[in-house]
């Protein structure tokens, strides 16, 4: 029996590529809805990495609850399976409070997991298997790794970039411990219907240099707010392998040892950050589901702000 539209959870997802203002909007929609935001965001999930996720302060979030957001240890490995199963308890939560839920992040792998439903499998996991693969990585690059994935799972392969190492090891981790690719595990976990009706909201620039110098905005922005410091302090905290797997803190933890200057690693951290940008985006062209809100378009804050309430409203009941 398949489950009626009509009982689906209404749920809004403000999603886009880095550095184009979805955590603002997110907050204003909360603020007249009487929502709450669910982070879909995969590192701002971690403790201490405040400036380098663009985490929201608490000034900021303006009374809003944030869910999914600074609560675990840098060392700490997490899934999309953990995600989907965390985001799942926090909209029911919500929901079961009377207000409304807003899933807000860039993170593609987890809002595409969330909104479809899917149930996940438990796999087991296998810690020093997984080190050995990152070990492998460093010594002979990612790359390897890569190609041994293509070979044992193609169809996983295929969209996956080699330097997105955390999920190309956790895919070689789960074919080696159970024989079946990560993409066939995916494909049966889909097999029953999303509990949810999302309106899908993607906030971007019509020009991808427009979007380049808010990137470059961003990150020199980050350098004031004292980036360089806090990867300093995550290394003196000895949190290492999860925490420098993400854009801004593996080149500044190649400056902090000595391998490049300030300048060239934060060169580096926004040139990752307009890669990281474009697969975003190649996400995002992907799914039919999604309402494009162009921000130059918009001549104010609040024109955006008008554009998505109008987007939004008629999915809601009650409003």
């Amino acid at each position: 029996m398949t489950m009626a539209e009509n009982e689906k959870i209404p749920l809004i997802v403000i999603t886009g590529p880095t550095a184009t203002g979805k955590t603002e909007l997110a907050i204003q929609l909360a603020k007249e809805l009487d929502g709450e935001v669910v982070s879909a965001d995969s590192m701002q999930i971690y403790k201490y990495m405040d400036v380098g996720t663009a985490k929201p302060s608490k000034e900021e979030r303006q009374g809003i609850p944030h869910h999914l957001m600074d609560f675990l240890e840098p060392s700490e490995s997490f899934s999309v399976a953990r995600y989907v199963e965390l985001a799942g308890d926090a909209i029911q939560d919500i929901v079961s409070r009377g207000k409304r839920a807003i899933v807000a992040g860039g993170t593609g792998l987890y809002i595409s997991s969330l909104i479809d439903g899917i149930a996940f499998t438990p796999i087991a996991e296998d810690q020093q298997l997984r080190g050995e693969l990152y070990e492998q990585a460093q010594r002979e690059g990612n790359q390897v790794l890569w190609q041994k994935l293509e070979q044992a799972d193609p169809v996983l392969a295929r969209g996956l970039h080699p330097n997105n190492l955390g999920r190309v090891v956790r895919a070689l981790e789960v074919f080696m411990l159970t024989g079946i690719p990560m993409s066939e595990h995916q494909r049966r976990s889909r097999l029953e219907p999303s509990p949810y009706n999302p309106v899908m909201l993607a906030l971007c620039w019509r020009q991808r240099e427009t979007l380049n110098q808010r990137i470059n905005q961003r990150v020199d922005q980050m350098a004031e707010q004292g980036l360089a410091e806090e990867v300093k302090s995550l290394m003196q905290m000895g949190y290492g392998t999860t925490a420098f797997q993400a854009i801004g803190y593996k080149e500044l933890f190649d400056y902090h040892r000595g391998l490049c200057s300030l300048e060239e690693a934060l060169e580096a951290v926004k040139l990752g950050s307009r890669r990281y940008a474009k697969r975003q985006m190649t996400w995002l062209r992907r799914d039919s589901r999604v309402q494009w809100l162009f921000r130059e378009d918009y001549k104010s804050s609040q024109q955006l702000f008008d554009a998505a309430m109008e987007a939004i409203t008629p999915a809601l009941p009650g409003r």
